[in-house]
């Protein structure tokens, strides 16, 4: 068994897209559906982890961030990333977790889904 991917839906797909390019990941295929109302777009990062994204023209009516937790990115310098990425908020600040032996911060993509910078302590 294998994870394929994840959707969520997104008001702005290009904006999405442009917010985890900023991790590495790129645009790898896209389809509309048959009735042609979602037009849905796949961006995957180097070990072949895919997001399906479903542009939803700007509806916002789901709740955004609320159907799951986080996305967890690996990252090599949580510190570096954080300061340079654009992100749409900030949830927690840089900080060690021995416990999990990382380093993690939490930030917000376009849609407000919280994602987590981990980084190794190891």
């Amino acid at each position: 068994m294998e994870l394929i991917h994840v959707n969520v839906n997104v008001a702005d797909a290009e904006e999405t897209i442009a917010f985890y390019e900023q991790f590495g990941f790129e645009e790898t295929w896209e389809f509309e559906t048959a009735d042609g109302d979602t037009r849905n777009r796949y961006i995957a990062d180097d070990n072949g982890v895919e997001l399906q994204l479903s542009d939803t023209d700007g509806e916002t009516d789901f709740e955004p961030g609320s159907a799951w937790d986080h996305l967890a990115i690996g990252v090599d310098d949580v510190d570096r990333v954080f300061a340079e990425i654009d992100h749409y908020g900030v949830d927690e600040e840089p900080t060690d977790h021995p416990e999990a032996g990382a380093r993690v911060a939490f930030v917000r993509d376009p849609d407000g889904r919280r994602v987590e910078l981990v980084e190794s302590l190891e």
